[in-house]
């Protein structure tokens, strides 16, 4: 399979509408669409998960209701499989928590025509100052 060149319009289109879901509590279970029940890999802030129902869970099991997100940028690669890398930075707000610098990294798989997310790792940027 060749690279594909429309990688960075890929990449940009689905940030956004993962973070649209993402971020609204009522369509955030629709996130389970993008991942596979098997084949998905997720890393939140160090714990590693596997498939789309432990990824879910881990989702259902963050506390809070509103987030604010900026985005800074996404930067995307082409893979050799046709797949997507995709690089975000960005800030969040988490209901009445202090704003955090984050790191998030997609890797699109295609599949039938789509993409779901086969690898995903997700970090807070807090610096340990002690």
């Amino acid at each position: 399979m060749a690279l594909n060149p429309q990688y960075d319009a890929i990449g940009k289109s689905f940030v956004q509408q993962y973070y649209m879901m993402f971020d609204d509590p009522i369509q955030r279970a629709n996130l389970v669409n993008m991942y596979n029940v098997e084949h998905s890999f997720m890393t939140f802030e160090g714990k590693q998960l596997q498939g789309s129902v432990k990824i879910m869970e881990k989702f259902e099991s963050l506390g809070f209701q509103k987030i604010s997100r900026q985005i800074t940028v996404v930067d995307s690669q082409p893979m050799f499989d046709g797949g997507v890398l995709i690089n975000v930075f960005g800030r969040l707000q988490a209901d009445n928590d202090p704003p955090h610098d984050y790191n998030q990294v997609f890797v699109l798989k295609p599949l039938n025509g789509s993409f779901f997310v086969q690898h995903d790792v997700f970090r807070l940027n807090i610096h340990n100052t002690a």
